[in-house]
């Protein structure tokens, strides 16, 4: 008789998301009159950019004629996308990365999950939190973790690091010593960011105690303030203790479009073996690349008139960002986030779980948005909402909350 594999058995609920989702619909089935307005998933609403559009559709026409179509896209993918994310990305801001380091996907979420298969399950694993779950979750799945543990709302093994207001919800270095930390900085779900001084240090402290330091910079291009590092590379040391993940969703709205990349240094040993190596040989027997029409519209992102259309739009999102944040604040609510994130990371009122405070919120506002506990234990009293709706919804949303 066949087996399961029985690390999937000890994650704790459905995945937050579909959890979320059934609740909406089970209340719009029972309330067909009613608009909900989602500020929930972090879901971009604003069509891809003109240049964009371009790009993919001489990127078809191209798959139309024998001499100019494209087959299985190279394992790295396309050295002109990894040539223009090393220059603008990378070495545009000082940081020593070149494109053979630069291994293209098709998001950040598949990479940040299936990057643990280069490691042993041996390791210690530290996450933030609150946490984004793809983290945990897939560790657990891998069986690195043991079951869940309702005394501390969450698995034994896993070392979690308290994110709270008190400490500007970045985690200090923890009491036991992990051997891979994921950090996500701007972060979802708080919306907090980190200074470079900061993250400095934690590079400093991967490196004396022989830890991998997994970075999640997908928010980096809605940083406003200067102190912000867009890159854990902009840290001295962090080639030999750092492997660093993006995104195109949020940046670039390519969401239903899929599109990502994850930077693994060279100089990243672990007894003399290489995890460019290694993380090279999994992607390649494991993954057949993005669609080159789809890299031709990541290329397109890095033009001049790319750079200028998803700054508007990335503007327009963080102008939903600041009236959700100054309008919740008017209203009383304690709030976070909003300023270098497109999330708003909100007190919930009173003595309400976020739970409870999501059914409120979803049964007199109409309004969904997510319960902090499904991040972690240190996420229970808050409650994330998102920018990336449209400005007549955000500002019709924060209305009815307002209005509560």
């Amino acid at each position: 008789m066949y087996k399961v594999n029985e690390n999937y058995l000890k994650i704790q609920g459905n995945y937050l998301f579909s959890t979320i989702a059934k609740k909406v619909n089970e209340f719009s089935a029972q309330n067909p009159d009613k608009e909900v307005i989602r500020l929930g998933i972090g879901d971009v609403t604003q069509p891809l950019a003109p240049v964009l559009i371009q790009a993919l559709q001489d990127a078809v026409t191209e798959m139309g004629a024998a001499e100019t179509f494209h087959g299985y896209a190279p394992d790295l993918g396309y050295e002109f996308l990894r040539d223009a994310i090393a220059k603008n990305d990378y070495q545009a801001r000082g940081c020593q990365i070149d494109a053979d380091e630069i291994f293209v996907s098709d998001g950040a979420k598949c990479d940040c999950g299936n990057i643990q298969e280069i490691f042993s399950t041996d390791n210690k694993v530290a996450v933030c939190d609150p946490v984004y779950p793809v983290y945990v979750d897939t560790n657990v799945m891998a069986g690195r973790t043991g079951k869940y543990n309702e005394a501390i709302q969450g698995y034994d093994g896993v070392i979690y690091m308290p994110c709270m207001a008190e400490n500007d919800f970045v985690p200090e270095f923890p009491k036991e010593t992990p051997d891979l930390i994921y950090l996500c900085y701007p972060n979802n779900p708080t919306g907090a960011v980190i200074t470079k001084a900061q993250l400095q240090e934690w590079v400093d402290y991967a490196n004396k105690n022989g830890a991998v330091i997994l970075y999640d910079a997908a928010y980096e291009a809605y940083i406003s303030e200067p102190d912000v590092p867009h890159s854990i590379y902009e840290c001295e040391g962090a080639r030999s203790c750092a492997i660093e993940f993006h995104s195109f969703s949020k940046n670039a709205g390519f969401t239903g479009v899929r599109l990502g990349y994850t930077v693994v240094p060279k100089d990243l040993k672990s007894n003399g073996v290489s995890l460019h190596d290694l993380w090279a040989r999994r992607h390649g027997t494991k993954y057949n690349g993005a669609p080159y029409i789809v890299q031709k519209a990541g290329a397109a992102v890095y033009t001049p008139q790319g750079q200028a259309q998803i700054k508007e739009q990335i503007a327009y999102y963080m102008e939903n960002a600041k009236m959700i944040l100054e309008g919740l604040k008017k209203a009383g609510y304690q709030v976070y986030g909003g300023v270098n994130a497109p999330y708003i990371w909100l007190k919930t009122p009173g003595t309400m779980t976020s739970w409870e405070f999501f059914d409120e919120l979803l049964q007199t506002a109409n309004v969904v948005g997510t319960p902090g506990s499904g991040f972690g234990p240190h996420g229970e009293g808050y409650f994330r909402l998102t920018a990336f709706g449209t400005h007549e919804n955000t500002k019709k949303a924060l209305e009815r909350i307002t209005k509560m």
